[in-house]
């Protein structure tokens, strides 16, 4: 091979690296969710079984990720939010927010075996392989829960002094939440279930969205005031560099640690993505105009395909101040963008 052909290759292969060509690929309807409402929030991929679980109010509407057809439902829930899949037992954890607990279901079967009490307005919820223990962050108690999910039983209850919003496991040990009316990150040892570190994410006043990158040891922090993306030192709290504005009504990040890529959903209708350059460096790649209200996101680690949700909402009432918007019930949808 030549020099100058290998030259070539190397800057076409940096170039397809830190590009970001997402676009529409298709389009998956959901339905009406039973009991009625269209409540929707976390999407959740599950790389062993390739299925992708949509938080549906009342259900988890359950989606193949190659055939983009429905293969079933986790149903008789009330207001779920997220889901934590354990692979190793064949379960997966749902937060009911309005129930206050924690639903178990069957991964193959999807029907629910068994419910563990937690409290009101069960957020976020995932599996932390280090612990091999199920956190469930709870916004109105300011608390997380620590579940053995083999025995499915409550081992401690932390107060957080803040409402927590979404997390991320190092795979080391390290749980790290956003509490969104601090504008903190909080740092959890899965070990001690104790805080280790609270960090301030100024200038972000309202941490929402958070992801990582396990290897440069990084934090992305997604906020809604102001509206930007703030890179945070996992070890230190040290804020890097300066934020990144996204669109507002930030809910969801991920991180692709193939391509580097740093993405943000948003309720204003964008997914907005940047790249990694080095671990003090960042570089803002594409906005991607999705649909007003596809705030939550999931990420497939083999397509690298990205997931949002949304509905069609009903018009603003005349003269009403700050109504959230009210989704058409039965036009729940899944939007998948690849590149």
């Amino acid at each position: 091979m030549s020099r100058i052909f290998l030259l070539l290759l190397l800057a076409c292969t940096a170039s397809a690296q830190t590009s970001s060509n997402y676009h529409l690929i298709k389009t998956i309807p959901l339905g009406a969710a039973p009991g009625g409402g269209e409540y929707f929030d976390y999407i959740v991929f599950d790389p062993s079984s390739r299925h992708v679980f949509v938080s549906h109010g009342t259900e988890f509407r359950v989606v193949d990720a190659d055939s983009g057809k429905e293969v079933g439902a986790v149903s008789g829930l009330q207001r779920d939010h997220g889901v934590a899949i354990v692979t190793a037992l064949n379960k997966g954890f749902i937060s009911d927010g309005e129930a206050a607990e924690v639903v178990v279901f069957d991964l193959k079967t999807l029907k629910v075996t068994s419910h563990i009490k937690a409290d009101k307005d069960a957020d976020s919820i995932i599996y932390d392989p280090a612990s091999k223990h199920v956190f469930v962050f709870e916004g109105d108690a300011n608390s997380a829960q620590m579940i053995d999910p083999a025995k499915e039983t409550v081992i401690a209850t932390l107060p957080l002094g803040g409402a927590p919003e979404q997390a991320v496991a190092d795979g080391k040990g390290m749980i790290y939440d956003n509490l969104e009316d601090k504008g903190e990150v909080v740092a959890i040892d899965s070990r001690t279930n104790k805080i280790s570190s609270r960090w301030s994410a100024a200038p972000c006043k309202q941490a929402v969205a958070l992801a990582m990158d396990r290897k440069t040891r990084r934090l992305f922090v997604g906020c809604r005031n102001p509206k930007i993306m703030v890179v945070m030192d996992a070890d230190s709290g040290k804020v890097i560099g300066e934020p990144f504005p996204i669109g507002g009504g930030v809910d969801t990040a991920i991180f692709d640690p193939e391509t580097g890529l740093v993405a943000a959903s948003t309720g204003e209708g964008t997914i907005d993505i940047f790249h990694e350059d080095s671990p003090d460096k960042f570089t803002p790649v594409q906005s991607v105009k999705t649909e007003r209200g596809a705030k939550t996101m999931a990420f497939d680690p083999k397509t690298h395909n990205l997931y949002v949700d949304t509905a069609e909402f009903e018009p603003a009432e005349a003269g009403a101040k700050n109504q959230r918007p009210r989704p058409k019930p039965g036009t729940l949808h899944l939007l998948v963008y690849g590149r």
